[in-house]
């Protein structure tokens, strides 16, 4: 085969790997927008809604290693993403019958367990099927195209709320979806490989600058607590049935952003770097939780959701894109794995601690405590960039 027809057949792989994503969030996203409201409908106050945050992205997080490191074991990336899709769509078949806000927690889990098994051979598929000039870009295709899905599944779940459909018949539409997703997925094609005979899944297996990279966006994601508390700032603003629909379209028009500013993000990161299209990502974050934690008007609030839209245009793709910048092809997808589960384990700090600041203190000081915590983490991108490259010019003095 010669390299125009990998490359053709690589952007191929990225393309039905994004028609997955596409369909497989217009599902999630029919939910998402809701779940906060479905929560409170059935007696969840902000440290139920901190709880289904964080354990639904933080339980996965030991699967997100461990599937990495099977994914470099065994070489089969595929079948590990086809097992977290379909577990994925068990859990969205059972969601609509729950009865207590408890039940939500644990399939809102079992869910994201499913994303947990399939994310890093995913994002290694991805990676191994472009150039490491193009990785943005196809990273940010990605990142796109399942975006838009979530603009599709945001605005359906607006339109099915304003046609009188009950929460459970929605989130019994979006199960009936989710079944879509295996079409395309069908045609994605693993990225060959021989299996790593001998691997350690820790951390301590990466070199230092993705190390230090994986705290910094752990540090990130101490800050990223889950979007449902964005959605709940933006409900205490409305009155009566403006309160479920302006969050919703809010939630859409965040979408919209993340999903058409991806691939430009994606492609910028290729250019000036990603380390600094991180540092300014989270900086940008910093900015938008601190414009919530004072928002008063519904015309900043529209401002803030833009922004919000864009940060994760911004940061979303590009981390994942550094994470393969910084790993060998051989242990690739152990290191996505690591990534993930770090990332995944802060997540359950990040929401029980700004559930409880809510309940405590009130939704201004979560929201201060996100713009710090970003604010942080910008810092330390930037700082420990410096302080690893003057050790590797002292080593090499």
């Amino acid at each position: 085969m010669s390299e125009d027809q990998r490359a053709e057949a690589g952007s191929r792989n990225v393309l039905f790997i994004g028609l997955v994503s596409l369909l497989n969030d217009t599902s999630s996203e029919i939910i998402q927008p809701i779940m906060p409201l479905f929560i409170t409908s059935l007696g969840g106050g902000a440290i139920a809604v901190g709880l289904v945050g964080g354990l639904s992205e933080g339980i996965p997080s030991m699967l997100k290693i461990l599937s990495g490191y099977a994914g470099d074991i065994t070489g089969k990336r595929k079948t590990l993403v086809v097992a977290g899709y379909g577990l994925s769509a068990v859990a969205k078949t059972l969601l609509p019958l729950s009865g207590t806000w408890q039940h939500v927690v644990l399939l809102k889990s079992v869910e994201r367990c499913g994303k947990g098994v399939r994310a890093a051979p995913k994002d290694a598929i991805i990676s191994g099927s472009v150039e490491s000039s193009h990785m943005g870009r196809g990273f940010g295709t990605v990142r796109a195209l399942d975006t838009f899905g979530a603009v599709l599944g945001s605005g359906l779940a607006y339109l099915l709320w304003s046609a009188g459909l009950s929460f459970r018949q929605i989130l019994a539409v979006a199960a009936a979806l989710s079944l879509m997703a295996f079409i395309p997925l069908i045609y994605v094609r693993d990225v060959r490989r021989s299996p790593m005979a001998i691997i350690r899944p820790g951390i301590s297996s990466l070199p230092l600058r993705l190390r230090w990279f994986v705290l910094v966006a752990s540090i990130f994601s101490l800050a990223n607590f889950s979007y449902m508390f964005f959605m709940l700032r933006a409900q205490e603003l409305f009155v009566g049935s403006l309160a479920v629909g302006a969050p919703l379209l809010l939630y859409i028009l965040y979408n919209i952003v993340y999903s058409g500013m991806a691939i430009p993000s994606g492609v910028v990161s290729d250019l000036v770097g990603r380390r600094w299209t991180l540092a300014i990502g989270y900086a940008l974050f910093s900015l938008v939780a601190l414009g919530f934690a004072f928002v008063s008007s519904t015309g900043w609030l529209v401002l803030l959701f833009v922004m919000y839209g864009l940060v994760f245009a911004i940061v979303d793709g590009a981390q994942s894109a550094y994470v393969s910048d910084l790993s060998c092809d051989e242990v690739r997808c152990t290191a996505l794995g690591v990534y993930h589960g770090m990332v995944g384990i802060a997540s359950i700090a990040s929401g029980l601690i700004a559930g409880s600041i809510w309940q405590a203190f009130g939704p201004d000081a979560t929201f201060l405590f996100g713009a710090l915590m970003a604010a942080a983490a910008s810092f330390c991108m930037v700082l420990g960039e410096m302080m690893l490259r003057g050790r590797s010019e002292g080593v090499r003095a």
